[in-house]
């Protein structure tokens, strides 16, 4: 179906192997519909093993080439796909907003800053460097060199479709790697598009390839277990990823996981509260909640909790439900039915062990998957909520009195990924910022997220850290160079 694209090559319906626009060797299809309306977008290939191995093989087949291409000839490959990129930017939105339901400012901003993803990794390219270690005896010369990994299997989820390719693939194709995608099932055409531009800036074919699937499990096993696939990308659940990382185990191979978070917003009584305010509606209800770093757990002292409450639901008030592509809409559906039931059931349970609804806790109106905004108080640990990743419009308010007991409640999860708190005192953002056991901590700011800093978690939120300068060194290997037999100079 046409969905309004100035450029309508964009709306792919075959996958990307080695440099071909491909079907399924079994010839299966599935199709891709619009959570807003039910509509089918496209009927795209529904991939097996044998396709994977397929790309893989493709990929292992391209990677000579691509890794001796000097960094400054990588980079201007890079920088040609984030020009293409940001020259599509509106079709790209348009066409995420259609898959993936969030509101189309909110899918124009992730195009953008997966596009800065590509022109940071453009650019750190040319910044691989090694080095010159002291020498261990005078006929003897010790270097460490930094070399392309291999073939990368990247495995992305349906939330952000498309930054998340952008992430992933940049860093492995700027240190030398080729790469295998597997994009979500629920959102296959952002992936699809983004090859479209990189095979029209000039990426070599078996560089960049792309395997769908309406069932991720079989795909993934073979990127997991296959030896040619020398490292493992994946965005996604905790249990996948750790079925993964068990997977990989069998070829040793190098492995990086963003996974699931319980993110707490902790508000001091200290705190400026129209900061708060506004940082917590901004992380709460972006893309619908449906965001590892989300806040899961709004944490507020006793002394302001009312009047928290209080301006917090008036806020949620203000916010619009409908079809992202509406003018004026600032949350859209959940992404499907599975999505749905967990949010209803989250709710129902916390209303069941004492919580208040203060606003929504509903399916809304307009049916199918949108739910209404949601504000819950009196929370407490032995909800569901509290230790389950909520991925929906659901905002449930816990009460604390002293610091020491916040920073418990926010570290009593086994998850580690985002963690955001607001004060004024400089004492304790240092304390509260060291204390908090999570990979990226924010003290009076909610959105930090960009190219030039490192997005990962602990504990069971991860392993690796993607963007900046860290990011590119989870594809490259270490490797000793040692020289003998130098004879001395005179």
């Amino acid at each position: 179906m046409s969905i309004g694209l100035a450029d309508t090559t964009l709306l792919r319906n075959a996958a990307y192997i080695d440099g071909h626009w491909v079907q399924a060797a079994k010839e299966k299809t599935f199709q891709v519909h619009n959570p807003a309306t039910s509509d089918v977008l496209a009927n795209v290939p529904d991939m097996d093993a044998e396709d994977a191995r397929r790309a893989i093989q493709a990929a292992e087949r391209a990677l000579p080439e691509w890794r001796a291409l000097s960094a400054k000839q990588r980079s201007q490959k890079l920088r040609a796909w984030y020009d293409l990129i940001t020259e599509h930017a509106d079709d790209l939105a348009l066409l995420l907003t259609s898959e993936q339901g969030k509101p189309l400012p909110e899918a124009k901003g992730e195009i953008l800053s997966g596009a800065s993803f590509v022109e940071w990794f453009a650019e750190e390219a040319k910044r691989i460097d090694g080095d010159l270690l002291p020498s261990q005896a005078p006929d003897r010369r010790e270097l460490v060199l930094k070399q392309a990994v291999g073939v990368v299997g990247a495995i992305t989820p349906w939330n952000f479709p498309s930054s998340m390719i952008t992430r992933k693939v940049s860093p492995a194709l700027a240190a030398g790697c080729t790469v295998v995608i597997k994009p979500a099932e629920d959102t296959p055409l952002s992936a699809l598009a983004l090859a479209d531009l990189a095979e029209r800036a000039g990426i070599p074919a078996g560089v960049l390839n792309v395997v769908t699937a309406s069932h991720g499990a079989e795909v993934g096993t073979e990127l997991a277990t296959n030896p040619a696939v020398r490292k493992l990308s994946f965005t996604g659940s905790t249990a996948v990823g750790k079925l993964l990382m068990e997977q990989a185990a069998g070829t040793v191979k190098k492995i990086s996981l963003e996974l699931g978070g319980n993110a707490p917003f902790l508000v001091f009584e200290d705190a400026d509260l129209d900061q708060a305010v506004a940082a917590a509606m901004q992380m709460k209800f972006i893309n619908a909640g449906q965001t590892c770093i989300c806040v899961n757990r709004l944490m507020v002292q006793d002394t302001i909790h009312d009047e928290f409450v209080e301006r917090f639901a008036a806020a949620v008030d203000q916010l619009t439900v409908g079809n992202g592509t509406e003018m004026g809409v600032k949350q859209g559906p959940l992404i499907n039915r599975k999505g749905l039931d967990k949010v209803e059931t989250l709710v129902t349970d916390a209303v069941g062990k004492g919580a208040q609804v203060v606003r929504g806790g509903e399916r809304h109106a307009l049916g199918g998957t949108f739910y209404q905004p949601t504000v819950l108080t009196g929370v407490t640990p032995t909800m569901a909520c509290f230790s389950n990743e909520i991925f929906g419009p659901v905002a449930g308010i816990i009460r604390f009195s002293s610091e020491q007991e916040a920073v418990r409640l926010a570290n009593d999860t086994p998850y580690g990924l985002a963690a955001y708190f607001f004060t004024r005192d400089m004492g304790r953002i240092w304390r509260v910022g060291e204390g908090l056991e999570y990979g990226m901590v924010g003290a009076n700011t909610g959105r930090f997220v960009s190219e030039t800093i490192p997005f990962g978690g602990v504990k069971e939120s991860g392993i690796g850290r993607e963007g900046s300068k860290y990011g590119i060194d989870e594809f490259l290997e270490t490797k000793l160079l040692c020289i003998g037999g130098i004879e001395p100079l005179g």
